[in-house]
């Protein structure tokens, strides 16, 4: 099976076998990272290109209290950082979430084989601008969707994306996050967490057991969040 890089740039760009292939060749070594280890810290200057194969990542910020707010989760097939090098360092930080497997690409080697491959170059330019949609409906989940949606709706979104690069067979899941990271995510308290994530159960509307989510009623759950998969643009190409 195509690792998740290459089934998620599929959805952005249709790949010939050659770009499926190098772009297998570049995926090489990747390295086994404990959970809630800095992947790159606010303020560094990024040297390699971050890719997800296993596991959660995300991005966040600290506030001057100490607490964090996550903005958005990384998943398998995701580049972290792709074009930060223009901005010279980070201004926000990545870091995994779970023990996760991460490649560090190369990146003059990955610039290189875009620019020569226009097919690739319009992949990697989708992956960015999906990121920066997933980005602003976060936000709209964060101003204005009360709080039993918010977490039915980034339930909604993971089942999605992991579904997109296969890893959601049957609206079932490795989804490893602890209430702390969801509370984070959402900007609210782990025990009101609790509450909203519990009320799901109780609607019949999930299934969540250590490390395994399911979703049991799909057409349900998205309705009852308002979900709308349009700006995750997964039939673009």
């Amino acid at each position: 099976m195509p690792n998740p890089l290459v089934r998620k740039l599929e959805h952005g760009a249709r790949l010939s076998r050659d770009e499926q292939a190098l772009l297998e060749a570049l995926i090489s070594r990747p390295q086994a990272v404990e959970a809630h280890c800095d992947l790159i810290a606010e303020g560094e200057a990024p040297e390699h290109v971050h890719l997800v194969l296993e596991g959660f990542a995300c991005r966040y910020k600290i506030l001057p209290d100490g607490s964090r707010q996550i903005m958005a989760w990384l998943l398998p097939g995701d580049l972290c950082d792709l074009h930060v090098s223009l901005l010279g360092e980070m201004d926000h930080g990545i870091a995994t979430l779970t023990p996760s497997s991460i490649c560090f690409l190369p990146r003059n080697r990955l610039e290189a084989l875009a620019e020569d491959r226009p097919s690739l170059m319009r992949a990697l330019w989708w992956a960015t601008l999906v990121d920066e949609a997933i980005l602003r409906e976060w936000l709209v989940t964060m101003g204005r969707r009360p709080a039993h949606e918010r977490i039915a709706h980034m339930f909604c979104e993971v089942r999605r994306r992991l579904d997109a690069v296969g890893l959601a067979p049957g609206a079932v899941m490795d989804f490893p996050l602890s209430q702390t990271d969801l509370a984070d995510s959402a900007g609210l308290s782990p025990v009101h967490v609790n509450r909203m994530v519990q009320q799901l159960r109780d609607e019949g509307l999930i299934a969540w057991r250590g490390r395994v989510l399911q979703v049991l009623k799909v057409i349900e759950l998205e309705a009852f969040a308002g979900f709308d998969p349009n700006y995750l643009h997964l039939s673009a190409a």
